[in-house]
C-alpha cells in the first residue's frame, strides 16, 4: 500500500441552515473531518489531533471536488474487475476514538448514485464485527440504504439499524448515527429513519484506527464508491 497524495482548491457557496439531527458543531466533536486542506495528510479540525493518513492500493485515490463552501473527496467508481483501485483513509491508533459503554454519535455527508451501489460501501467505521467491537456507518444493497452498526467487546451480536429511505439517488445527504443509552437511531437529512434497541452496557473498545471510505486499501475492503464530507465522531465524555 502506498500513501497517496491530494489537492484541494476552496469554492466559496452559502452555507446551509442547521436543522434538527445535524451534527454538533466542531469543537464539540471527538474527531471531524471537512477535507478542506493541502497535504497528504488530512487533518483533524476538532483539534484533537486525530490526523488521517491515505492508503492505497492498485492506483486507488481520492479526489477533490467541490462541496458547499469547501471541498468533498470523491472516491474510486464501483469496479467490478478481478483487480479494482482501492483507497481508506485510516487514523493512529487512539483510546479517545473508544465510546465504550458512553454514547455516541457518528455520520457523514454522502453522494452516491444510484448505479454505484453494491453489496457493501463502509462510510466511517473503527474496529471489525467478528474480530473485536465496532462502530460503523454503512451503505448496503442495490437500493443504498444507509445503516448503523454497533458490536459489543464481550457479546459478538451485531446490532443494526437501517435507514427507511435510500441515499443512493444522486443528490448529498446528511447521514447520522446516535447511540443513545438503550437506543440506537439513523438520521437522514435531520428526520429519524429507523430505530432499534441496545443493551445499556454495550461496549465498544479496540486498538484499531478509525476508518473512512472503507474497512482497508486491501483487495475485500468495501469500498465506498461516492463522495464524502464533513465526516465525524462525538463520544459524550
Amino acid at each position: 500500500m502506498s500513501a497517496a497524495v491530494f489537492a484541494l482548491v476552496p469554492v466559496v457557496a452559502a452555507t446551509a441552515p442547521a436543522r434538527a439531527g445535524d451534527p454538533p458543531t466542531v469543537t464539540e466533536m471527538t474527531a471531524h473531518y471537512g477535507f478542506n486542506g493541502r497535504s497528504g495528510s488530512i487533518v483533524d479540525e476538532s483539534g484533537n489531533g486525530h490526523t488521517l493518513r491515505i492508503l492505497s492500493y492498485q492506483g486507488g485515490r481520492v479526489r477533490a471536488v467541490a462541496h458547499g463552501p469547501g471541498t468533498a473527496l470523491a472516491f474510486p467508481g464501483k469496479c467490478t474487475r478481478q483487480v479494482c483501485p482501492h483507497v481508506a483513509l485510516q487514523s493512529g491508533d487512539s483510546a479517545d476514538l473508544n465510546p465504550g459503554d458512553r454514547d455516541i454519535a457518528f455520520g457523514a455527508d454522502v453522494l452516491l448514485a444510484p448505479g454505484q451501489t453494491s453489496t457493501g460501501q463502509n462510510v466511517v467505521q473503527k474496529g471489525y464485527s467478528n474480530t473485536s467491537s465496532q462502530y460503523k456507518l454503512q451503505i448496503d444493497g442495490t437500493a443504498g440504504h444507509p445503516s448503523c452498526v454497533l458490536v459489543d467487546a464481550y457479546r459478538p451480536a451485531i446490532r443494526m439499524v437501517r435507514s427507511s429511505v435510500t441515499t443512493a439517488d444522486g443528490v448529498w445527504h446528511r447521514v447520522r448515527c446516535q447511540r443513545t443509552g438503550t437506543r440506537l437511531e439513523i438520521y437522514v437529512d435531520g428526520v429519524l429513519r429507523g430505530r432499534t434497541p441496545v443493551p445499556a452496557d454495550l461496549y465498544v473498545s479496540n486498538d484499531l484506527p478509525l476508518s473512512i471510505g472503507a474497512k482497508g486499501a486491501y483487495r475485500d475492503n468495501d469500498q465506498f464508491n461516492g463522495t464524502l464530507d464533513n465526516v465525524w465522531v462525538r463520544i459524550t465524555r
